[in-house]
């Protein structure tokens, strides 16, 4: 056997057996790769593009995802929807794990570094969501896809540890993958080593997705020795500390300034690539709840108190949930599970007593951000945790009153980043523009409604808006599909592949619907 057919052999075997560290340094870059539109195409009208890299070019191989993508097959009626299907369920897998392995100082500490798609570094929040929709089949500790849940949330915990304030991370030193650092100038406090941090943005969010993976985790499998092992209770007590000090407000009881404990500066061309106020964002008062100077997009808020963003929402409801976990810890410190549910009723509370406002219209809703003083910000952004997603997280019901009428603010011209056009309408975000709408937000609405019509528009429209490539863009042109940002949107390919198996447990019946042009819903 020659030595070209004998290194493809080895990749092969090391890919469908899910042990890679690195991909074939013969693979195409992901990033190129998706650039492009590959056969066979799918044989509705879309003509969807077939996305997977060969299998020996996958990051990873789990047999109950493809078994998963099997099922998929047989439940789905319409070719373009099940090729959408196929190109992102499995995408985290495919293109994301970056490097697996394990912890220098302990064997049996497994790791895994997850790409956030296009850019080589691990955000917290994206490699969460990444991950999550794998939930679905996860059943046991023994399955293969336990192996990546677990790799992340050690590799978040290490990361919550060294920098809680920080967002995302460059590959461990275990990985021997020798990236750069990243060369922008920033001013931070408190500092950060370069070598392990690639930016700094302070996303409450952060927290709140390594809580909810450590649920998702937990929830399925029943492990909860595995908690109690590693640095997962260490990290937790790094989230309560930091969120702690990121309670206090801008002024004492007394009237004294608080110096805040995480200021932010940077060179950008954006306003929202920094914060005001000499990096300390604006005054916050007293609520109970934790400071959030950056959104979920890694804009910069107005306000602090991102409650539309869910970020406080998504703390609260994962704080409560992952205590249950805590107190079965025999090697938990005392107090520990009640300390996280006294900060999730904290939250709660000030969201309640702070965060619904009254709109322009008279109805009660959930403001975008608020500073305690009254200041309020009535939007809301495409990025998950959002207002519209709050459903999804566990914090409330859909039929909440406050949600539904919050849900018709967001769907509306009152929402100044509601993006409306004969290719898609959705949620977009300032980290774009006005009028990109982020396909993500119509997955979103599709996942927090039980309108079948509803469903099947928003789905619709998201099989318009790929532009034939078959996977999901960041955001879309309202009016041409042609315009688009990122071929490669690890998040929203996972977040589209969460949806579909939600729908084959809620409403398997949507999956016989067809979703040709012809077929547009209302």
């Amino acid at each position: 056997m020659q030595p070209h057919y004998a290194r493809r052999l080895a990749a092969i075997v090391a890919a469908v057996t899910g042990l890679v560290g690195h991909v074939n340094a013969s693979c195409p870059s992901y990033s190129s790769y998706s650039q492009y539109r590959h056969e066979p195409y799918s044989t509705g009208a879309y003509q969807l593009a077939y996305q997977r890299p060969e299998p020996a070019c996958r990051t990873f191989n789990s047999s109950a995802v493809e078994d998963a993508i099997l099922r998929m097959k047989n439940l789905t009626t319409d070719p373009d929807l099940f090729r959408l299907f196929e190109n992102t369920y499995p995408n985290t897998i495919d293109t994301a794990i970056k490097w697996r392995g394990f912890a220098a100082n302990n064997t049996d500490e497994e790791l895994a570094f997850i790409i956030t798609g296009d850019i080589d570094a691990m955000w917290i929040r994206d490699s969460a969501n990444q991950v999550a929709p794998y939930r679905s089949v996860l059943k046991s500790s023994s399955d293969d896809i336990a192996s990546i849940f677990r790799g992340a949330i050690n590799m978040q915990a290490r990361y919550l540890i060294t920098s809680p304030y920080c967002n995302a991370f460059l590959p461990p030193p275990e990985a021997n993958m020798h990236s750069q650092p990243n060369g922008a100038a920033y001013s931070v406090t408190p500092p950060y080593d370069r070598n392990i941090v690639f930016t700094c943005n302070f996303e409450l969010d952060d927290f709140g997705a390594f809580l909810q993976l450590s649920h998702d985790y937990y929830t399925s499998t029943g492990d909860v020795d595995f908690f109690g092992k590693f640095q997962w209770i260490h990290a937790v007590q790094s989230i309560l500390s930091a969120s702690e000090a990121l309670r206090k407000p801008t002024y004492a009881p007394d009237g004294s300034w608080v110096p805040p404990a995480y200021t932010f500066q940077s060179q950008t061309m954006t306003a929202f690539g920094t914060l005001g106020n000499n990096g300390m964002s604006y005054p916050v008062n007293d609520t109970g709840m934790v400071r959030a100077p950056f959104r979920p997009s890694d804009d910069a808020a107005i306000y602090d108190f991102n409650i539309a963003a869910n970020e406080s929402m998504m703390l609260s409801r994962y704080l409560e949930a992952t205590a249950l976990i805590m107190e079965k810890l025999p090697n938990a410190p005392q107090n520990l599970a009640v300390e996280m549910r006294d900060m999730a009723a904290g939250i709660r509370a000030g969201i309640e007593q702070f965060g619904v406002v009254t709109a322009p219209n008279g109805q009660r809703i959930f403001a975008y951000e608020v500073d305690g003083f009254g200041g309020q910000n009535l939007m809301d952004d495409a990025n998950i945790p959002s207002l519209l997603s709050a459903p999804s997280l566990g914090y409330l019901a859909m039929n909440d009153s406050v949600y539904q009428n919050t849900r018709r603010f967001v769907l509306s011209r009152s929402n100044p980043w509601w993006c409306q056009g004969p290719v898609i309408n959705a949620v977009g975000s300032p980290h774009i523009k006005p009028g990109a709408a982020w396909p993500m937000a119509a997955i979103t609405r599709a996942m927090t409604t039980d309108d079948d019509d509803e469903i099947i528009n928003s789905i619709w429209e998201v099989l318009q808006s790929t532009d034939r490539f078959g996977l999901i863009h960041e955001s879309v042109n309202s009016f041409d599909a042609t315009q688009w940002t990122r071929s490669w949107f690890g998040w929203g390919n996972a977040v589209f592949g969460q949806m579909m198996m939600e729908l084959a447990e809620r409403k398997p019946h949507l999956l016989k619907e067809t979703f040709q042009p012809r077929h547009r819903g209302p």
